[in-house]
């Protein structure tokens, strides 16, 4: 291709240079008999100075040019391969690596049907040669005419244990029986695999098997390749190979590592049911028909980044034992990974899927990776499982909801998706909460809302704890870390302009990267908070948490049924015991023994239930238990010890606290009921005191306790207005304060989880 390249430029220069001449010569010629000789030495000047420019452009053109462009385009002149060439080169194998190769470089190599007797002789004389001994061949850089059929050129023997053939080394028995643990954990269903797990060996299950190293550099086949059911024990190195035509690598074993790195696969590439025992490299290999991986097993490292897959790509059931690395891939049609199985993590950063990519029923143990992927059609994760440390990462997706969707089992998709911080992730946040709303998956957009309201947390956090590097003192700067001399640069960059972000500190000269990379997480660049400022910021943070760990943010239903569980008996055992047991001297006034079991074993059962459902439920459940207690005991408590060390003297003693109104007995939502009756005559004649005497009175302390809370009852049950301690209405009035708070969370979190009553998402 290089002599060519300057053949074609010596020509068209001779041409350049004669056409003008002659055309000169032409003129010069009449002219001689018109004027005189002389004007043939200006003729012949003139066509030298043509000459000369285009010759020094061309060489100036040359020059300039860059070597790698001149390299790219030559190509190596090829010997067509003979026989005669063939025997030789298998007499005289070359050492390489510490391997015999035989040496078929840059060669041309022509298998097609019009020439039989080379080709049947082709395969017959490097069967022999092969099968005898571990040679490799290397055909890099050679031109295949024809169907290059690679399956033949191995060693067919069984795979059954006792009849591997003799002819094989211990160490190569030993790589065949390497298959028979791969078939034990994957449970593939392969010829054989069947074979191996068998009580005997039957014709089928024979494999070809290639002992050699086999090179394939920037080989060119015109035909198709097939090196189906072959088992290669040493490496397979491919890099920048081009296939013209479809290639069949099914049932294959790679015992040792493998590269299609760079390789062009024009036509269809079938690896089903393939087993790579070593590093598979596929990076930057261009599949421009169907990629057929199904069935296969990598048991190392398996690499396409930055691959291209023209169409359909099929993964379907393969199994990755190590890490898969589709970094950078680009699936212009639709990838198929159903059943999948991926024991560590996948990589599909900077992924780009423009068609649908299917996950259906695949297994994850470890993270799946998509940070920066661009999903612009639809991902289906349907019926996929998710070990307890796999998660989908997001950060800097690229997801359009109004355009792609992504699909998965409602209720369990949205606690699979992992961000680490909010900032730069706010837009696919909403996204991803957009797209499950469209699909009535309420629980997935409310769980990533709870996402997003944690990491607006754990900001609203660090900027009031971590050191604010805007307005932090020298003294505060150098106990975070920093040295005096920076600290001191720190100051003075602040005073001639604020920091924007704390990448701006390597701007200075006294700050180099490792200090920068070491407090990173320990300092935030903001504008300077005032006094008042950080209180309200402290009070958002406050309000903030409470909303996360009681109701999750108004996602959880069952978590907040679980809060108010807890409220009411703790409530209704208090307002009991005030009401019930009054004094022990000089007359006792104390329940009886039944009531006051039925009222422990009533409290203890609702109790368990409401534990249960914030245990269950609860992100993290002890702390949350832990926010509800802090906000129902210590008033509480201190109340009643008081209530207590003061003793109670006052009139109508015997007579309950309680009053239930007499004129209605139903189920009644009684949202403006207030906990104590008013001071009228009327109100008197209807309320009347609860009967301490009747088994089922201790029902009643409850349906108060329910009352206050979740304004809904079976009975107006109130306070009376007469001879009360002030105590015991002080405590009415929290709970019923606390009502207040709760009946309001309890509505917008009916109103975020119900589809029927979602009335109040778009008001955040």
């Amino acid at each position: 291709m290089h002599n060519l390249f300057f053949k074609r430029i010596g020509a068209s220069l001779r041409d350049a240079t004669r056409t003008p001449s002659r055309r000169v010569g032409t003129q010069r010629l009449n002219a001689k008999v018109r004027r005189g000789v002389s004007w043939r030495y200006s003729a012949l000047s003139f066509s030298a100075r043509r000459f000369a420019i285009a010759l020094l452009c061309v060489l100036s053109i040359l020059l300039f040019l860059p070597l790698p462009t001149w390299a790219a385009q030559t190509q190596p002149e090829r010997t067509p391969l003979t026989l005669e060439l063939l025997q030789e080169r298998l007499r005289t194998p070359t050492l390489r690596e510490g391997n015999l190769t035989v040496d078929l470089q840059k060669m041309v190599i022509d298998l097609r049907p019009e020439n039989t007797s080379f080709r049947d002789a082709f395969y017959q004389l490097l069967r022999k040669e092969l099968g005898a001994k571990p040679l490799g061949l290397d055909l890099s850089y050679t031109l295949i005419l024809g169907d290059f059929v690679g399956s033949d050129l191995g060693l067919r023997t069984p795979l059954y244990a006792q009849a591997i053939a003799a002819i094989f080394t211990a160490t190569e028995q030993k790589e065949l029986e390497r298959l028979r643990f791969v078939c034990l954990e994957s449970l593939t269903n392969s010829k054989d695999c069947r074979s191996l797990l068998g009580t005997k060996s039957t014709p089928s299950s024979e494999i070809s098997v290639f002992r050699g190293v086999l090179t394939l550099v920037q080989t060119r086949f015109n035909g198709e390749m097939k090196f189906s059911n072959t088992f290669f024990l040493q490496s397979v190195d491919a890099q920048g190979a081009t296939f013209l035509q479809s290639t069949n690598w099914a049932e294959t074993r790679f015992g040792r590592p493998v590269s299609f790195s760079g390789a062009k696969f024009k036509q269809r590439s079938n690896f089903q049911g393939s087993i790579f025992f070593e590093k598979a490299n596929f990076k930057q290999t261009q599949f421009q028909e169907l990629a057929d991986f199904q069935g296969s097993i990598f048991e190392k490292v398996t690499n396409f980044n930055q691959a291209n897959f023209k169409q359909l790509a099929k993964f379907n059931s393969g199994q990755w034992q190590e890490n898969a690395d589709f970094s950078d891939v680009r699936f212009a049609n639709q990838a198929q990974f159903t059943k999948a199985n991926f024991n560590q993590f996948l990589l599909l950063t900077e992924a780009t899927f423009e068609q649908a990519v299917i996950f259906r029923e695949v297994e994850f143990n470890q993270s799946v990776n998509l940070q920066g992927a661009s999903i612009l059609n639809q991902a289906d994760f349907s019926d996929a499982r998710f070990s307890t440390e796999a998660c989908l990462s997001v950060p800097s997706l690229t997801f359009n909801s109004n355009q792609a969707k992504i699909l998965g089992n409602p209720g369990q998709i949205g606690k699979m998706f992992c961000i680490p911080t909010l900032q730069g992730n706010q837009n696919i946040l909403r996204n991803l909460g957009q797209n499950f709303r469209q699909q009535q998956q309420v629980a997935d957009a409310n769980e990533l809302e709870y996402t997003k309201q944690q990491l607006r947390l754990v900001e609203m956090s660090r900027s009031l704890t971590a050191t604010n590097i805007n307005s932090a003192t020298v003294a505060s700067l150098i106990n975070l870390g920093f040295s005096a001399t920076q600290a001191e640069a720190i100051a003075q960059r602040r005073l001639i302009k604020l920091f924007r972000n704390s990448s701006e500190l390597l701007t200075l000269a006294d700050i180099d990267l490792e200090k920068y990379t070491q407090l990173s997480d320990r300092l935030i660049v903001s504008e300077p908070l005032s006094i008042v400022g950080w209180l309200l910021q402290a009070w958002s943070c406050l309000g903030l948490s409470v909303l996360l760990l009681l109701s999750g943010y108004g996602t959880n239903f069952w978590l907040v049924f679980g809060v108010g569980g807890v409220a009411i008996a703790y409530f209704g055992l208090l307002f009991w015991l005030v009401d019930r047991y009054r004094r022990l001297h000089p007359v006792p006034i104390i329940p009886t023994s039944y009531e006051t079991i039925s009222i422990l074993v009533s409290f203890s059962v609702l109790e368990f239930l409401s534990l249960l459902a914030i245990f269950r439920n609860a992100q993290k459940p002890w702390l949350t238990l832990g926010c509800l207690l802090l906000i129902i005991v210590p008033v509480p408590m201190a109340l009643l010890i008081r209530l207590y060390q003061q003793g109670r003297y006052h009139n109508l003693m015997d007579v309950s606290y309680f009053t239930e109104d007499g004129t209605f007995r139903q189920l009644r939502l009684l949202i403006g009921r207030l906990p104590v009756i008013p001071r009228n005559q009327t109100f008197r004649e209807r309320y009347m005191p609860l009967l301490c005497d009747r088994r089922w009175n201790w029902l009643n302390y409850y349906d108060f306790s329910l009352n206050n809370l979740v304004k809904l009852g079976f009975n107006d049950i109130r306070l009376r207005d007469e001879h009360l301690p002030g105590i015991i209405s002080a405590l009415a009035w929290y709970q019923w304060s606390l009502g207040l708070i709760y009946i309001t969370l309890v509505l917008w979190t009916l109103s975020r989880t119900i589809p029927g009553l979602n009335l109040l998402i778009y008001l955040k």
